[in-house]
């Protein structure tokens, strides 16, 4: 897995996503399916639905338009089918509504849906609906912020934020013109990622873009003759020399979509070759509450990857996480939790495996102090919730003594 979540694993498997919070209706549909040749996976909800489909592709999706208690208007689903469509204009998606939502139905196949099943079903002729509704060919337009090209895992940028709305709207503006894309932000964010999403939503996106470090000179052979697009890594850690013959040695035609920490070092010619647009992508931590959605999405890879039931976050390491300027960003929290998924034995997360620097003891005396702050505050409240006010509890979700714990509650006044 890399750190932004992506997985060796792309093919659909004969797969289909049930996206439903009814266990009861998830088991029926597994059987029924497994039945016809099928496996099916299911999500309870948008995040987890959103998270699986960055690591894989299905031949299908069926989708239930409500999820919150006492939701019936349909409006949870149909957000997340035009999330879905927006990412890949070609999914093939099914809903699932009452029979008294005619109307939500309606709304779904307009917004790009292929088929709708009503409530209550028989199975064979769900499954005979579904066969179908993946016969049918979808759009023939480029998906937006997703390709599928062979083996090539699924590129999807996941985030709720206002900033990762405004990165994914970005990349659908951008990515269908044949200008050159320069993609900046702090290393570990997600910039390869975005660049490949860009790819994904250009016209090229049937092949396969060229990846090169232009630190290795020997690479640069590559671009000899050079198609379609090349992804070029550092331009901005070349010196101006090396920047005249990289230019010199760029194919006429070939797009091409730079990562670079410093937009400034580079010279102006190569600069209007390669920047045309710039897309900055958003530290984590500006990123409101996507850390935690991340956090959850590699807790979820880790598992599987290592066998290990999916394990939960506490309130506090969700607080921990949410405060944390993680060291590496993305890659960094990935890492985090991923060590957390191995140490959990009881199918938590505390704010203890994660090892975080917040928590970490500042050595000034033989009483020991400790930084406060408003996100050391926010974690001991959620801690204390978590494990109902036991400090004992608490404290060891925290890896601190109960008298370290203590000494901070009084502190802070808690």
């Amino acid at each position: 897995m890399s750190g932004n979540g992506q997985s060796g694993e792309a093919s659909s498997d004969n797969a289909i996503l049930l996206i439903d919070d009814n266990p009861a209706v998830a088991g029926a549909m597994e059987i029924a399916f497994r039945m016809a040749g099928r496996r099916l996976e299911t999500a309870n909800g948008p995040e987890e639905a959103l998270s699986r489909l960055a690591t894989r592709r299905f031949d299908a999706i069926l989708l239930d338009m409500n999820f919150s208690p006492g939701q019936s208007n349909g409006d949870e689903g149909l957000a997340l089918l035009a999330r879905i469509m927006a990412d890949d204009p070609a999914t093939c998606v099914i809903v699932i509504t009452a029979h008294s939502g005619i109307r939500i139905a309606v709304a779904a196949m307009q917004a790009g849906a292929r088929d709708f099943a009503m409530k209550p079903w028989r199975n064979s002729e769900l499954v005979a609906k579904v066969e179908a509704a993946i016969a049918r060919e979808g759009p023939v337009a480029p998906p937006a912020v997703t390709v599928d090209c062979g083996s090539i895992e699924p590129i999807r940028v996941l985030g709720e934020s206002a900033a990762m709305q405004a990165l994914r709207d970005l990349i659908r503006r951008v990515a269908p013109t044949p200008a050159g894309v320069i993609v900046t932000g702090p290393s570990g964010s997600g910039r390869m990622l975005t660049s490949l999403a860009v790819h994904a939503a250009s016209a090229e996106a049937a092949t396969e873009p060229l990846r090169i470090d232009l630190r290795d000179e020997s690479a640069w052979q590559r671009l000899t003759d050079g198609k379609g697009t090349a992804i070029l890594r550092y331009p901005d850690r070349l010196d101006e020399v090396a920047q005249a013959r990289l230019l010199d040695r760029l194919p006429h035609g070939l797009r091409c979509i730079a990562v670079a920490d410093d937009l400034s070092a580079l010279t102006p010619a190569l600069r209007r070759r390669l920047a045309t647009l710039q897309i900055a992508v958003p530290p984590l931590h500006a990123r409101e509450d996507d850390a935690v959605l991340l956090a959850r999405h590699f807790a979820r890879l880790a598992a599987e990857r290592f066998g290990r039931p999916s394990p939960r976050l506490t309130q506090a390491a969700e607080e921990a996480i949410r405060s944390t300027v993680w060291e590496d960003e993305v890659r960094g929290l990935a890492l985090a939790i991923e060590r957390a998924v191995l140490l959990a034995d009881d199918g938590m997360i505390d704010a203890a495996a994660l090892a975080l620097p917040t928590l970490s003891l500042t050595v000034g005396s033989a009483d020991a102090s400790f930084d406060l702050t408003d996100a050391e505050k926010a974690m001991i409240e959620a801690a204390l919730r978590e494990h109902r006010h036991n400090v004992t509890h608490a404290a060891a979700a925290l890896g601190l003594s109960r008298g370290a714990l203590y000494r901070r509650m009084a502190r802070h006044g808690l």
